[in-house]
């Protein structure tokens, strides 16, 4: 008997084309419906019924219930951070088209791994907090310091309010396209939420990519130093 964690188990739900592209497409942490989802993979109605009802019994998805209306979305943030480790050792994309392109480059300049930032714009941002001690490096975990809690609550994030949160508040993701850290966990998800509830960032309405407004290159400018 093996004695390990059945690891090929997983290894097929993902593998599988139509449910990789279903799990890339939740990777913001938003909950969709199977007929978008049956749409972004471009196949039938009972053909996603059947993948996603595979990969929530592989507890890879669960389903939320709204009415008469299910939505899908990825199990927990330790499914998007198997993605996105998978994404680091995953061949480079094969570029066909313009349109591809302009995408590739949306998704490699600022994007969201599940509920934080990623790509240019989430690298940059973890680098400038450390370059300037607003947060340290401590037992592979980032710490804030008593500068960056001024810093956080200027911005309006106020750190004491992760309360008994039992979610790892602030640690190093890989980021697949920089090849650099990003900060996840609490931290991550509050700094996310906090752009997007000013208006500093919008998301994209086709894909991953988020984009920087007027107002969001002038905070980083000000506060962080940071041209962009």
């Amino acid at each position: 008997m093996n004695a390990y964690p059945n690891i090929s188990y997983v290894a097929k739900l993902i593998s599988e084309p139509t449910r990789a592209i279903i799990l890339e497409s939740l990777m913001d942490g938003k909950a969709l419906p199977a007929s978008e989802l049956a749409y972004m993979a471009k196949v039938s109605h009972p053909t996603v019924s059947s993948h996603l009802s595979k990969l929530v019994e592989g507890n890879l998805l669960k389903v939320e219930q709204f009415g008469r209306h299910r939505y899908y979305k990825l199990a927990s943030e330790q499914v998007a951070e198997v993605l996105e480790k998978l994404g680091n050792i995953a061949p480079p994309v094969q570029i066909r088209s313009l349109k591809q392109s302009d995408q590739m480059k949306q998704v490699r300049s600022a994007r969201t791994c599940y509920d934080h930032l990623a790509g240019e714009l989430g690298v940059k941002i973890t680098e400038a907090l450390l370059s300037q001690e607003m947060i340290i490096i401590k037992d592979d975990q980032y710490e804030v310091t008593k500068q960056g809690e001024e810093w956080f609550q200027k911005i309006g994030i106020e750190i004491n309010n992760r309360g008994k949160s039992r979610r790892v508040f602030a640690k190093p993701c890989l980021d697949w396209s920089e090849r650099r850290y990003h900060i996840s966990g609490w931290l991550g998800a509050a700094i996310a939420t906090q752009f997007f509830n000013e208006k500093w960032l919008i998301k994209s309405t086709t894909n991953r990519s988020v984009q920087l407004t007027e107002k969001g290159s002038i905070l980083l400018k000000e506060t962080l130093g940071l041209d962009i």
